[in-house]
């Protein structure tokens, strides 16, 4: 567990779980002592004694997306805190499950927890309606943007077309803006959008036909984990 924020309004606080490297969020609004966790999974009580031992209710949980390993700490969580389950709609429509719980949102909405407000950003490419959540200088990007890397197109809800759209909108972002992965896939856990620009081979692309030819036939058999910075390419 590692703390990344510390103000006097919130902190974030990370945490990486289970087999797939996962990073699991929790941030708290300090003066209310509310906290959000995003994508709760693969193992709930670790969650769940961090928010004990930080004094702090669980009254949100914030899902990127809806992919399995994103959301199997979900029923345990809400067996222990009343937490409201926020997800975009079209996620919503595309999970097909829960559909009586979440609040709902559009892109652009803002959720506030106590006094923090973070900005859903509506990010399609890895499913529909996956999300990212802006905090200030800090953008919890799920599957959508890695450190030097983005998320799978080819599983179900993929579509490469939509993730280069998204990813070109993201690199407009302002350039201390800090990218909090939704894995662990690198080798650094967070980067700053400027840092992103240079570095990250998917941000390079010009050209949609390039981009989706390199994210579904040449990546992976180019590229290896832990991934490392890519300040050139050739497909630029």
């Amino acid at each position: 567990m590692s703390q990344l924020a510390h103000t006097d309004r919130y902190s974030i606080d990370a945490m990486e779980l289970g087999p797939m490297e996962n990073f699991i969020y929790l941030i708290t609004d300090t003066r209310t002592g509310r906290a959000a966790v995003v994508d709760p999974a693969w193992d709930a009580p670790a969650i769940l004694r961090l928010a004990k031992d930080k004094g702090v209710v669980i009254s949100d949980i914030l899902l990127t997306h809806s992919h399995y390993d994103h959301i199997n700490g979900i029923e345990q969580v809400l067996h222990e805190h009343d937490a409201q389950l926020h997800l975009l709609k079209p996620e919503a429509e595309f999970w097909g499950q829960h559909l009586d719980l979440p609040t709902l949102h559009h892109g652009g909405d803002i959720i506030k927890l106590g006094e923090t407000e973070l900005k859903i950003l509506h990010t399609p490419g890895h499913t529909p309606g996956s999300a990212c959540f802006l905090l200030d200088d800090y953008l919890i990007a799920g599957d959508t943007l890695f450190v030097w890397g983005c998320g799978r197109c080819d599983l179900a809800g993929g579509d490469p077309e939509s993730m280069y759209d998204t990813l070109r909108k993201l690199a407009t972002l302002p350039g201390n803006i800090v990218t909090l992965p939704g894995h662990n896939y690198s080798d650094q856990s967070t980067a700053t959008i400027e840092e992103q620009r240079e570095g990250n081979p998917f941000l390079h692309f010009h050209d949609k036909e390039g981009f989706v030819e390199y994210r579904m036939h040449l990546h992976d058999k180019i590229r290896h984990e832990p991934y490392h910075a890519e300040h050139q390419h050739n497909g630029d």
